[in-house]
């Protein structure tokens, strides 16, 4: 096609002579395969000896060939100086799907994390291009699958009580928002909070409260107790606290599922890989009102660990560290809590470790199917686990009995000296239980005040926030995931205002307790 249109443009136009040579040159040749062509005519030579489009081929072969050296990576240069190496890396990058710049990275893929790129893709699609990381695709340490999925309205803290309103209604549409395939398995026996003379008082204010808001919760006298939860001794129980709706438990595993594959099915892009560290661009354009700091640097790229050790960054422009009981150290990597000026205030999170037992009553005697998740003044808690007369149960450790986060392994002497001793005096038939099986987990525990940390961090203006629920997490990630959509799209909070749980409340030593709640 190539010749035959040549041709034609020689009959059109005046070619240059040396270009009409060549041109009838290519198509002899092309059409004449016999290595014996005759005698070489000498315009024929002149045409061999200067050959006009071989020679702007080659002239645009080396161009091409500059233009390419010029926007390759120098890192890619360094990998590789042959073109084929070039291209396989490249191709590498482009067949595993890697995003190498990203709108927003978000690090750390459990329950929050994943609920935060869910609601981003959900509002955004295609106008944010969203990346998740995970260091651990099966989840087998993530402290979203080793909760017991609880969900309550029984807090003292505002804010607590509407993210907690919001995320039962999510659990009720749990198949509207994430998909047919989704099953949350909520069990809807309410909780149980039961207080001592000393804490009587303070749990009806919170009850007050709560169905303010819109929970709905009844308190009930020791002799009310004893006559609708008969298996229970009420010895030091003044009151308690039983919720009637919104309230029980669910399947964290199916939540983070739905979360994922919603997110993912929206455009999302999750990367197995662990954070390793973050790098720094400045800004002189930027002024910071801190006479410690003489020039900002903003965040601006973070280097990951792939599951095959090979080392790989992603520019982002806003990042969230969402990494569960890790956070305090991904916040280390930006220099929070090593840096000048309000960079010298840490994040507040750290690993805790926390042991769920699973135990059985002897004879199956214990309390029914109905009974809602007990909570007893010592912070020690029980809920049925489903049909086979089994039952969870555990209690958070004392200051001074805080057991190390080496690793995972579960401590069965601390169910014999705390947690048995505090369930056998609730319930009398708890006094013959065998523990059947024991998990431990980690808390993103906020050694501040205990509550959740929201929203942007005050020093870098691209760096989000949502970590520290101290156990509570799991029963807030619908609302914690849409709350950060709110900051990041429209720039502020749209339906629950959580200010107050921002990092600011850290840095002027405003903490929000809880009041008797655990």
């Amino acid at each position: 096609m190539l010749l035959k249109l040549s041709r034609k443009a020689l009959e059109v136009q005046k070619f240059p002579r040396e270009l009409t040579c060549a041109i009838r040159q290519l198509s002899s040749d092309s059409g004449d395969k016999d290595k014996n062509r005759g005698p070489v005519k000498p315009s024929d030579v002149a045409a061999n000896r200067e050959n006009p489009v071989s020679r702007t081929l080659k002239i645009l072969g080396n161009d091409m060939g500059k233009v390419k050296n010029f926007i390759t990576p120098n890192f890619i240069k360094a990998k590789s100086k042959s073109t084929e190496d070039v291209d396989s890396y490249l191709e590498k990058y482009r067949r595993e799907d890697f995003q190498s710049h990203c709108d927003v990275l978000i690090i750390g893929g459990g329950g929050v994390g994943s609920s935060i790129a869910y609601w981003l893709k959900k509002r955004a699609r295609d106008g944010l291009n969203v990346v998740v990381l995970e260091k651990d695709s099966t989840y087998k340490e993530a402290s979203t699958c080793l909760s017991v999925g609880g969900l309550r309205q029984q807090f003292s803290v505002v804010e607590n009580i509407q993210m907690s309103l919001y995320g039962a209604d999510f659990m009720r549409k749990a198949k509207e928002h994430l998909g047919e395939d989704v099953d949350v398995n909520f069990t809807p026996y309410g909780y149980l909070m039961l207080a001592s003379e000393k804490g009587a008082e303070q749990l009806q204010e919170n009850s007050k409260l709560q169905n303010m808001l819109g929970a709905k919760n009844e308190i009930l006298t020791a002799t009310r107790l004893k006559e609708r939860f008969p298996w229970m001794n009420t010895d030091g129980i003044a009151l308690g606290c039983h919720g009637l709706e919104k309230e029980g438990w669910f399947d964290p595993w199916a939540l983070l599922s739905g979360f994922k594959s919603q997110a993912i099915k929206y455009g999302a892009h999750f990367v197995e890989a662990e954070f390793v560290n973050f790098s720094f661009k400045s800004h002189p354009d930027i002024l910071v009102n801190d006479p410690n700091v003489t020039e900002y640097e903003g965040l601006d790229r973070a280097y990951i660990k792939m599951k095959n050790g090979e080392i790989r960054d992603i520019k982002f422009s806003l990042a969230i560290i969402a990494a569960g009981a890790q956070s305090g150290n991904v916040a280390k990597a930006a220099r929070i809590g090593t840096g000048p000026g309000i960079l010298t205030v840490p994040l507040p999170v750290e690993p805790r470790k926390r042991y769920v037992y699973v135990f059985q009553c002897q004879g199956d005697n214990g309390p029914g199917i109905n009974t809602p998740l007990t909570i007893d003044p010592t912070g020690t808690y029980f809920r049925r686990d489903g049909l086979g007369g089994n039952y969870l149960g555990g209690k958070s450790p004392l200051p001074d009995e805080e057991p190390s986060v080496d690793n995972l392994d579960v401590d069965h002497t601390f169910f014999d000296q705390h947690v048995w001793p505090n369930l056998a005096q609730l319930v009398p038939s708890f006094e013959a239980i065998k523990v059947k099986n024991a998990w431990a987990g980690y808390y993103e525990y906020n050694t501040f005040d205990e509550n959740g940390i929201v929203g942007p961090h005050p020093y870098y203006n691209n760096l989000y926030i949502a970590t520290g629920f101290s156990g509570h997490g799991i029963q807030q990630t619908p609302a914690v995931g849409r709350a950060i959509s709110e900051m990041i799209i429209d720039g502020e909070f749209r339906t629950i205002d959580l200010t107050r749980f921002g990092f600011d409340r850290i840095l002027i030593d405003q903490p929000l307790f809880e009041a008797n709640i655990v």
